[in-house]
């Protein structure tokens, strides 16, 4: 598989927190591994945050125009074709229905990174929920054509997390070293509240490292109270070591945001304080589960209990274990490659049958299995290929298309008779790509071009009763079984889908 050019949009501000981009840098980072380059499409300036990333191998350009917008989607796009790039990466809460729709009406294969369902609609190729609470009806309202990736097993983790896989955390009985990290802006400086709080620990030996992002607005503050403290509080900005430093930790106090999964990783016992409102969901399940200890709200919470719960965790062996324990469980530091993985199998496109695929069609029509599963098994000699395929090419009633890989292979083909405002599909895929998880891509592709490309607003498919396989791709792509027909001394079981402007549901795709 060829690793080719990847972009990726996304913002940072004090107000939207790091968190978009970090976890993005973890796909891009893998990315680079395999071999590609990746480019980041950024709305607001961050010195700091475009340096981390020029350090890391990325190009870093700069929109002028606004965030989330029409225009946004078309420069986006073009930096997309300018770059040569396979895919586009959209992570941020003000990129909704209509920039997915723009976008993929540019002709971009998109990878959209949600949290909660934000979208009306969905119409990225593939959409990326990491997180602990996602799940299939967040995202009712999508395209037939987009696939879901769902839950912790694809949990994004940038490069230096990586040789930490293998890793044991030692629990050790009482909790001394505390690492605090809530997230790379934190307006409302919640960092503060918890150094106000640190004095009243009662546990001895207490060490403390404080971790904040370049984009907080209050480091001199903190860098004030840190130097009048009596603790041993060490303050670090813009760290490029959090492995080492949750590796050195027994305990951490952190947001509810992306960090819970590196800690989760780490094994990391800790403490929750929820600061934005979308992290509430993920903290509410992390602390139901017993995987971390969840405080609430910053602003519902005092001193004391901050205090309390860290002695208690400080004390406490066992949930400490068991929280550890719990976190690994959870991550394991594969979500990258299978978000990779999964990219790489859904890199199919489709492109108009030309003369030149005369050959390769007759080849895959003549193939003993596609023979065993058609009305007639009979083999097509050339000539009667040749005419056939010459006189398909021209019909206006029949529309061919090539599938191809990310490599562009020819890896099968879709063909649609066309009446009136119906159509039957038939499909055939090279030998060497079968039962890889292309059929019913390619079906979906297809149908969503041939609804793009003519009046269509049904389509069927006739498949032979033995032929299973094709039936469940069929399904998958979201057809349904309609009835069982007798075609050429054959039983055949129908499907169909209907394709129009209604809720995704079964048997109806939109267009």
């Amino acid at each position: 598989m060829v690793i080719k050019n990847l972009v990726i949009r996304a913002d940072a501000s004090t107000q939207i927190g790091t968190g978009h981009i970090m976890r993005c840098l973890a796909l891009a980072l893998a990315w680079q591994e395999k071999g590609g380059q990746a480019m980041f499409v950024l709305a607001n300036k961050s010195p700091a945050l475009e340096a981390r990333l020029q350090l890391e191998g990325m190009k870093v350009v700069y929109l002028s125009v606004e965030a989330g917008s029409s225009e946004d989607a078309k420069q986006t796009a073009d930096f997309v074709h300018q770059f040569a790039a396979q895919w586009l990466v959209v992570d941020g809460y003000h990129f909704g229905a209509e920039y997915q729709k723009a976008i993929k009406n540019f002709g971009v294969s998109l990878l959209f990174l949600d949290d909660y369902g934000h979208a009306d609609h969905y119409y990225a190729d593939l959409v990326l929920n990491q997180n602990i609470s996602a799940h299939e009806d967040l995202y009712q309202r999508r395209e037939v054509f987009t696939r879901l990736l769902l839950g912790t097993q694809y949990v994004l983790l940038r490069r230096e997390f990586w040789q930490w896989r293998v890793w044991q955390r030692e629990i050790n009985p009482i909790a001394r070293k505390l690492l605090v990290t809530l997230g790379g802006s934190d307006p409302d400086n919640v960092t503060l509240k918890v150094i106000h709080a640190l004095p009243q620990v009662n546990v001895d030996d207490l060490e403390v490292i404080i971790v904040v992002g370049g984009s907080n607005p209050h480091y001199e503050v903190l860098q004030a109270e840190v130097a009048a403290s009596k603790l041993s509080i060490s303050l670090q900005q813009n760290v490029n070591n959090m492995p080492k430093l949750m590796a050195w930790a027994d305990l951490a106090i952190s947001a509810g945001g992306s960090t819970n999964w590196e800690l989760a990783f780490m094994g990391l016992p800790s403490l929750l304080i929820t600061v934005a409102d979308n992290q509430k969901v993920i903290a509410q399940h992390l602390g139901g589960i017993g995987a971390t200890t969840n405080l609430g709200w910053h602003e519902a919470i005092n001193t004391e209990q901050i205090v309390e719960t860290i002695v208690h965790l400080s004390q406490s062996y066992i949930i400490r274990t068991k929280m550890s324990e719990m976190g690994r469980q959870l991550v394991d530091g594969e979500g990258c490659k299978r978000v990779i993985a999964e990219i790489q199998r859904s890199t199919v496109k489709l492109r108009d049958m030309c003369e030149s695929d005369r050959q390769i069609l007759w080849e895959w029509a003549n193939d003993i299995q596609v023979r065993e599963v058609s009305f007639s098994s009979d083999p097509i000699t050339w000539d009667d290929h040749v005419h056939w395929f010459s006189t398909k090419l021209i019909d206006p009633n029949s529309q061919l298309y090539i599938a191809t890989d990310a490599n562009d292979l020819s890896i099968g083909q879709v063909r649609f008779d066309m009446h009136n405002q119906e159509a039957t599909i038939s499909i055939s895929i090279d030998r060497q790509f079968r039962h890889q998880g292309y059929g019913h891509k390619i079906i979906q592709l297809a149908v969503a071009r041939i609804c793009l490309d003519s009046g269509v607003k049904i389509v069927h498919a006739y498949i032979k009763l033995n032929n299973q396989s094709s039936v469940r791709a069929f399904e998958k792509a979201g057809f349904q079984h309609i009835r069982t027909v007798g075609i050429q001394g054959h039983q055949a079981i129908q499907l169909s889908l209907e394709l129009g402007n209604t809720k995704r549901s079964g048997g109806t795709a939109k267009c």
